[in-house]
């Protein structure tokens, strides 16, 4: 998970990358592995803590409609909440720009699927299906930039491999 702007778009993987691949159909075997990256706003921040909160991918919005991120991707509601699990259990490191580490920690993390949501009761419709994440900030380089709106999102990465989905 990394501190982002909208403007730069490095294709880097990361430790994290390899738990979130889809299993390869036949046809797409011999097709390379590529870089797959969501980017989110950053809903609420506290500027005297050093936290930022929003959503980290979203998977089907409040209306039902599964989303399409900028790469023209998907991901399946239940692969989302795996990952989302496995980076809180191995991980929780923040980065900047999917090049420096160290720069933030995880502070918070839930996955909305709809059984959580009814459990909170929650009226459906009211939340996405989604992960939202919160991060303390540990480099003050790096919070001024959120601040200062130059790192508006998150911005998750994962390998995957793109297989087609039928209408």
């Amino acid at each position: 998970m990394v501190l982002a702007d909208e403007t730069k778009k490095k294709k880097t993987a990361k430790g994290f990358s390899d738990l979130i691949q889809i299993e390869k159909s036949t046809a797409e075997e011999a097709k390379a592995e590529e870089v797959i990256k969501g980017s989110f706003k950053i809903e609420k921040s506290n500027d005297d803590k050093m936290l930022a909160f929003g959503w980290a991918s979203v998977a089907i919005r409040t209306d039902g409609e599964q989303i399409e991120d900028w790469q023209e991707d998907m991901i399946d509601p239940e692969d989302l909440e795996d990952a989302a699990y496995q980076y809180v259990e191995l991980y929780r490191d923040g980065g900047e720009m999917h090049e420096r580490g160290g720069v933030a920690v995880l502070i918070e993390s839930i996955v909305f699927t709809p059984e959580k949501q009814n459990a909170l009761g929650l009226p459906e419709g009211t939340l996405p299906v989604g992960w939202w994440i919160g991060f303390k900030v540990k480099d003050p380089e790096v919070w001024e930039k959120v601040k200062n709106g130059t790192y508006q999102m998150f911005s998750i990465e994962g390998v995957a491999t793109r297989v087609e989905v039928e209408d």
